[in-house]
């Protein structure tokens, strides 16, 4: 609970529920405002993992720790 409240504080919780968005087209595709616009998510998402590898103990930290993304943690 403190850690949801903490990341909605911080307009990240949407990264928890629904992940990084995937776009339609390749990335070969993308504008660059698409572009930036995913590496501006990937960039959110490693802070968010920060924040929840930060907060987990470290028992449990060792079987989450090979987890790609904060959605999956």
């Amino acid at each position: 609970m403190l850690m949801e409240n903490f990341l909605r504080s911080k307009e990240f919780w949407s990264l928890i529920e629904e992940g990084i968005p995937v776009p339609k087209a390749d990335s070969s595709g993308l504008t660059a405002a698409q572009r930036n616009t995913m590496e501006d998510q990937k960039l959110k998402d490693l802070k968010v993992k920060n924040y929840l590898f930060q907060a987990i103990n470290q028992n449990i930290l060792e079987t989450i720790h090979f987890k790609d993304i904060a959605k999956q943690i």
